[in-house]
């Protein structure tokens, strides 16, 4: 080794040493960040495909990928600094977050990717995977529960005290709850809250039918329907 390979070798060694790098670390970051990519994309994708809202947004199922790898990251700093993980605490206590939550299924799975995230950078990577089998289970599960009847809120515009015992007997056979009834003069707005599939609308035919009835309208619940 002549002097020119022996000041590279010592810059290197410790370059390694300030910054950890060893080759178990380098190992174990390679596979982290491997995986919480590819947990994070399922993530992603699970997120799309059970989406119940009325609007997909991309920039929402972009972030749980960001979010699973970025924890990953910082777990393993964390683990392999004391410096870093109290500089981190500072840090994450004075960051406030104002992006509002709408959906509570938003919220779970922004919880699942920073657990996915911080399990796969402390090198748990079965307990990760065991966790992403459990939890599509379980939200394939209540999934297709929630499909077999659907919340819908219907109003009807009518006329005439009639006309109102008839849509209620079109809605005889389905499983409903009044909301509101508010009267304008002649005129009558009915709310219902009634629970039935997507592709079995035909009762709407039938109470557009009715004589007195000016309109009626179904749109799907979302919990942000206020009477």
């Amino acid at each position: 080794m002549n002097l020119q390979d022996y000041f590279k070798s010592s810059v290197w060694e410790s370059f390694s040493a300030s910054q950890g790098l060893t080759t178990s670390f380098v190992q174990t970051v390679v596979i982290a960040m491997v995986l919480s990519v590819i947990l994070g994309i399922l993530i992603n994708r699970i997120c799309g495909h059970y989406f119940a809202g009325v609007v997909y947004s991309n920039s929402f199922a972009v972030t749980l990928v960001g979010m699973t790898v970025l924890t990953a990251m910082l777990t393993l700093a964390i683990s392999n600094n004391i410096v870093i993980s109290l500089g981190m605490v500072g840090a994450l206590s004075i960051v406030r977050y104002r992006t509002a939550i709408k959906d509570p299924m938003d919220l779970l799975y922004l919880f699942w990717s920073i657990s996915v995230g911080i399990t796969l950078g402390a090198g748990m990577y079965v307990l990760a995977c065991a966790t992403m089998v459990v939890m599509l289970f379980v939200i394939h599960i209540f999934y297709n529960r929630r499909k077999q009847g659907t919340i819908y809120i219907l109003v009807a515009h009518y006329d005439g005290i009639e006309a109102g015992d008839q849509i209620l007997g079109c809605l005889n056979k389905m499983k409903h709850q009044l909301k509101s009834k508010t009267l304008r003069g002649e005129t009558t707005e009915l709310t219902m809250e009634i629970e039935c599939r997507a592709d079995n609308t035909v009762f709407l035919e039938k109470i557009k039918e009715i004589e007195q009835v000016k309109d009626v309208t179904l749109i799907q619940y979302n919990g942000e329907y206020h009477g």
